[in-house]
């Protein structure tokens, strides 16, 4: 087990895969992802009432991004979601600041992140396996694990609660803004994904490593391995990072339900404008089109620019502006299976909004349950 990654890294591409096979599916996914467990947990964790606060936000650009890099890792905001390539290059050889590789890709791409990985990464990056660090119990892509096993994970990448995160992709901002919302559900608010990502790295000039060494294949085997011991009920260690989650940053299905009949919040879906009205088929078979009664499509990209950097708060506030989102009312985001949600998210926390929640079943889960309500172009 502990060379899987290892292994998988020699076989034709065409034959690689990251998801884990299924040890078993829950009728409920939410119903038993976060049951109570003998684990030892930091200080403060509790379920609690959130209440959503309003919020102003600062105006956030390129050149402050750039006054970071003479900051260490401890005196960086939590407030600003994103780092620089300059801060990660004057800062990557700091010892409490560790680097996560979390590329990952739609099935039809036909890309290997771990064997790009291997290729070319930021240097002493660890490859943090979004399929592998996921629920075991449900037949759902890359679902959030259990605490116990997130921490089991994240201390076998050597993870500690003193560290501060850098998560970064191949793509720019696309999957790390995942793992930044995965690390602050578990109470880790010292992350934040790199601008750009792997791209603007090279494109800035910056050295890569061409080869994974030893140990950091052993550590990202390690991590997946731990999440499949935990959900066998083995006992895994020692523990470094300790959890403390923080129930209002993510959703179940029920209480988008809910929410359906309510209205309290309201609900942004990042998928394309053609999926959201199910003009197009879904990129995974068998599933219907359509999107969530009373959802807004905003699309991730607009959170972006050009060079796959994040846009500055006052064109993120006339993006949301543009569709009726109000910044002064709570808000939850979806996607397709919990992943560019959190781009959403990401731009949001830039706005000062640092609570809104995301489904993590997303359109995955509500669309495979045919009694769930659905709306499509046509019906509207």
């Amino acid at each position: 087990m502990a060379l899987a990654i290892l292994s998988r890294s020699l076989l034709p591409r065409c034959a690689l895969q990251f998801s884990s096979p299924s040890t078993f599916i829950s009728k409920s996914h939410y119903a038993s992802v976060f049951p109570t467990r003998p684990f030892p947990v930091a200080a403060g964790l509790s379920s609690f009432a959130h209440k959503p606060q309003r919020s102003t936000f600062r105006n956030v650009s390129s050149t402050a991004l750039a006054s970071q890099t003479s900051l260490s890792v401890q005196s960086l905001s939590t407030k600003e979601p994103v780092v620089s390539v300059e801060w990660l290059h004057a800062n990557l050889k700091e010892p409490d600041v560790k680097v996560l590789d979390a590329s990952w890709y739609m099935p039809a791409e036909q890309r290997n992140a771990f064997q790009e990985y291997q290729v070319a990464h930021i240097p002493g990056a660890l490859f943090f396996d979004i399929e592998g660090i996921s629920d075991r119990r449900t037949d759902l892509p890359h679902m959030l694990p259990s605490e116990e096993a997130f921490a089991a994970a994240a201390s076998a990448l050597g993870i500690e609660n003193k560290d501060g995160i850098v998560v970064y992709d191949g793509k720019g901002i696309f999957c790390a803004a995942r793992v930044w919302w995965m690390f602050r559900v578990f109470g880790h608010d010292k992350i934040w994904v790199l601008d750009g990502g792997l791209p603007k790295w090279r494109a800035s000039g910056y050295d890569v490593e061409s080869s994974a060494s030893s140990d950091a294949i052993l550590k990202s085997s390690a991590a997946s391995d731990a999440i499949e011991q935990v959900y066998k009920g083995q006992r895994v260690g020692p523990v470094t990072f300790l959890t403390n989650f923080q129930p209002h940053l993510v959703w179940s299905r029920e209480q988008v339900q809910k929410n359906i009949e309510e209205k309290t919040y309201q609900h942004i879906d990042a998928r394309p404008k053609a999926r959201f009205d199910g003009v197009v088929p879904e990129p995974r078979k068998g599933m219907r089109g359509g999107h969530i009664p009373g959802s807004k499509c905003i699309p991730f990209p607009q959170m972006l620019d050009s060079s796959q950097t994040l846009l500055p708060a006052d064109q993120l506030q006339k993006t949301f502006e543009k569709e009726g989102v109000s910044l002064n009312e709570p808000i939850i985001a979806s996607c397709g299976t919990g992943v560019t949600a959190c781009i959403l998210a990401l731009g949001l926390h830039r706005l000062g909004k640092r609570d809104v929640p995301v489904y993590d079943g997303s359109w995955s889960e509500w669309a495979m349950n045919p009694d769930l309500p659905a709306v499509t172009s046509v019906q509207e």
